[in-house]
């Protein structure tokens, strides 16, 4: 598990390989990830927005943008958390995930909040000695 907490809220993910949905001979990677976003703060707070940034083993970035999460943009009131399960593909067999999303509080202040960054490792990917 990766985690981290900006002004009270904090990330939580776990990113697992999908061997089922993966095609190596074709380089296809796929991974899902299940995220765990709670309010420890002290005001209500909707996520509006998301932005993630995947770079493969081979260098190859990807970057994606989008409303809210699995079509969703939910409202944590302090104490309260919203869990996704998502996923992503690569075309190499590890790679590396993180991102922000866009938040808004009760009184209209929009925020950046910090997502982890966390590895997408495979058994496919072969150790390298430094």
């Amino acid at each position: 598990m990766y985690s981290t907490t900006t002004r009270g809220i904090q990330v939580t993910v776990s990113p697992f390989f999908l061997e089922d949905h993966s095609v190596p001979e074709e380089s296809r990677f796929v991974w899902a990830y299940r995220v765990h976003i709670e309010n420890h703060g002290a005001d209500a707070v909707r996520l509006l927005a998301r932005h993630w940034i995947l770079t493969d083993s081979a260098g190859r970035v990807q970057e994606v943008r989008g409303a809210g999460v699995v079509g969703e943009q939910p409202l944590l009131r302090p104490g309260e958390s919203f869990d996704y399960t998502s996923g992503a593909p690569l075309a190499a067999p590890s790679g590396l995930m993180r991102g922000s999303y866009q938040m808004e509080s009760e009184d209209g202040e929009r925020f950046e909040i910090e997502i982890p960054a966390f590895s997408l490792d495979s058994p496919y990917e072969r150790p390298q000695l430094n």
